[in-house]
């Protein structure tokens, strides 16, 4: 097989608590191709953000503490100065994150926030700028993109500052995307639009792109490749229609069964019973064994 677009290797990130350092993000060995979707699930405190600002030196430097290796272009990118990763983020790698109403800066106009991405990576003048700003909002589908490129983040609707979202991560062609959850808090039909978008643009530039997402029928439509994490660890990685069909893990299985379905009008809706881990109280050896249906002496 070629050489993966990205290759992380025992990629751990610790933080500094009350309680001393505690580790989020346990051993995570993950390689991504060229042009590959992969997806990556599990609980809310599972490690899939983390794992994402973590390769982006996203992480606040005075309180965390990233080690292991994410090789990209010859080059490890845990430890790169800050302005080496300037150059990474954003050009090399983009990422849409979680909530765009506080990822945007409100002050500011979308048109300079787009903009100064582009300025930041190829330089060239405000005009310039300025047209491929409105190319790219046309490519991501936003109507009237001239009236959007000088608005607010509060004009517009939640589907269009996703989209705006999208076209700041996609503007410098990166060639991985991440994205954090890119359909949470939208209506079906804009999740349908968003995702049909980004599997577009997947294709047609060649980006290869992580979904973090809980949403697994987004997943199954969206991607080829299935993570699952669970208490800051990979347990299973597996082909997608492998994973949804026939799941090797106890957790992954539990994550399917608690899908809502079709049933008897007051069925008790699966679930997993108990919660993730503490951080600060990890137990010995698989860490899924306190709730796992099928775990023993």
């Amino acid at each position: 097989m070629a050489e993966p677009l990205l290759d992380i290797r025992d990629l751990k990130t610790w933080f500094k608590t009350d309680d001393g350092m505690v580790r989020a993000v346990d051993g995570v060995s993950i390689r991504i191709h060229a042009g590959e979707t992969v997806a990556v699930v599990g609980e809310s405190g599972c490690g899939k953000t983390v794992t994402g600002l973590a390769l982006l030196g996203l992480l606040p430097r005075a309180t965390s503490r990233v080690t292991g290796s994410a090789t990209m272009d010859g080059r490890n990118l845990i430890g790169l100065p800050p302005k080496a990763m300037r150059g990474i983020r954003g050009r090399k790698i983009g990422m849409i994150f979680q909530e765009p109403m506080s990822a945007l800066d409100p002050v500011f106009t979308i048109g300079t926030q787009i903009c100064e991405t582009i300025r930041t990576h190829f330089g060239g003048t405000k005009a310039a700028a300025r047209d491929r700003a409105i190319e790219v909002l046309t490519q991501v589908g936003i109507p009237s993109p001239e009236r959007v490129h000088d608005s607010y983040p509060h004009q517009l609707s939640g589907g269009m500052r996703q989209r705006v979202m999208i076209a700041i991560a996609l503007v410098c062609e990166p060639e991985l995307l991440i994205a954090d959850e890119p359909t949470t808090a939208l209506d079906v039909t804009i999740q349908a639009q968003i995702v049909e978008l980004l599997l577009e643009l997947s294709a047609r530039t060649g980006t290869a792109l992580l979904f973090i997402s809980h949403d697994l029928g987004v997943i199954a439509e969206t991607c080829t490749r299935m993570i699952t994490m669970y208490a800051g660890e990979v347990v299973e990685d597996a082909p997608v229609d492998a994973a949804l069909v026939r799941p090797l893990h106890p957790y992954t299985s539990g994550l399917l069964r608690s899908l809502p379905r079709l049933s008897k009008r007051g069925a008790v809706l699966p679930s997993i019973p108990g919660r993730v881990p503490s951080l600060r109280d990890m137990p010995a050896g698989c860490r899924f064994a306190a709730r796992c249906p099928h775990a023993g002496p």
